[in-house]
């Protein structure tokens, strides 16, 4: 972070950085330097760093609850919604006042809640929430989302190519008040994330397993899916749409240390905040001074890695057939 914050048009050592963020704290006069420091480069370094923490936290959430290491935060449509919400606000903003009041990311924000909402509304089997009717609902809710929202960048052409690039995803426009937002959102997704780390290892039993150990399997699903869909809003809502975070670092993560939620969702965060710091480094000087979209840089990685992980599971999966196939 003291390397990516130093790193741009002029160069500032991770010393320098340091003596701006403790004049800054007492409060003291900055140089022109020193401001843009403060005010442009910390921010934008900080908020990548709580987005992909909490893309990364609630993609192990996600995997850990659906026991499926291919499970990723935006499965159940959220980031559809919030996209379809902040491409809403750019279009209309100057017709509706509302939507020009309340902004982009806040109405990505309630976009995303509501389809939350109508996800799991769809997904409901009486008290219970089955697994597979709420990843089909989220597929369903979030095409729809996604083909409203190719309809508004369409219809809206003056506007497109800035709603493109805010749906691709970036941190160009970062303030304080971003930063704000996400950590009053991953801090207490990470707190309670721990605190139910037990419960997420038993699930890993089955849900039947699970419940006859003692745990109120539908009571904690619940919990842990609207908590990770709603770092997932906050951080779609204030970066825009970046893929692939929530599937390969915790996948990564687990890899490394193994399967026990308390240690895979705190180093989860950690190596989230790592990875999108560093793309977001190098979004902005591939080929400065035109700034790729983190959400491009994203999925050149994860892309790659997601298709060598499926065919790895593939391979193992059609080599154990063979096995349970051979006579004893």
């Amino acid at each position: 972070m003291l390397v990516a914050v130093g790193v741009g048009s002029v160069e500032v050592s991770p010393g320098q950085v340091l003596a701006t963020l403790g004049k800054a704290v007492r409060g003291e006069r900055l140089s022109a330097l020193e401001t843009i420091v403060w005010q442009l480069r910390l921010p934008r370094v900080l908020l990548a760093a709580l987005v992909g923490a909490s893309l990364a936290l609630a993609g192990a959430v996600f995997q850990g609850v659906f026991r499926n290491p291919l499970a990723d935060p935006y499965l159940i449509g959220t980031a559809s919604g919030a996209g379809f919400g902040a491409t809403l606000a750019a279009a209309l903003a100057g017709s509706v006042p509302l939507l020009a009041r309340l902004g982009a990311p806040l109405t990505a924000f309630l976009v995303a809640l509501v389809t939350v909402l109508l996800v799991a509304a769809l997904a409901r089997d009486g008290d219970s929430l089955p697994t597979v009717r709420l990843i089909l609902a989220g597929v369903v809710v979030g095409s729809i989302f996604t083909a409203a929202t190719s309809f508004l960048l369409v219809a809206s052409r003056e506007q497109a190519a800035g709603m493109l690039a805010r749906l691709l995803g970036g941190f160009g426009f970062a303030g304080w008040r971003d930063v704000g937002v996400m950590l009053a959102f991953a801090l207490p997704t990470l707190l309670l994330a721990g605190a139910f780390a037990r419960a997420l290892d038993l699930l890993q039993l089955g849900e039947e397993g699970a419940a006859l150990l003692g745990l109120p399997v539908e009571g904690v699903k619940h919990l842990m899916l609207a908590v990770a869909t709603l770092v997932t809003a906050a951080a779609v809502s204030v970066a825009g749409i970046i893929g692939f975070v929530g599937l390969i670092v915790p996948h990564a993560v687990r890899l490394a240390v193994g399967p026990r939620h308390a240690r895979l969702l705190p180093l989860a965060a950690v190596w989230g905040a790592g990875f999108m710091v560093l793309a977001d480094l190098l979004a902005r000087t591939l080929i400065a001074p035109v700034e790729v979209p983190v959400g491009i840089v994203t999925a050149l990685v994860g892309g790659p890695f997601f298709l060598l992980l499926l065919k790895g599971r593939g391979g193992r999966a059609e080599r154990g057939q063979r096995a349970g196939s051979e006579p004893a």
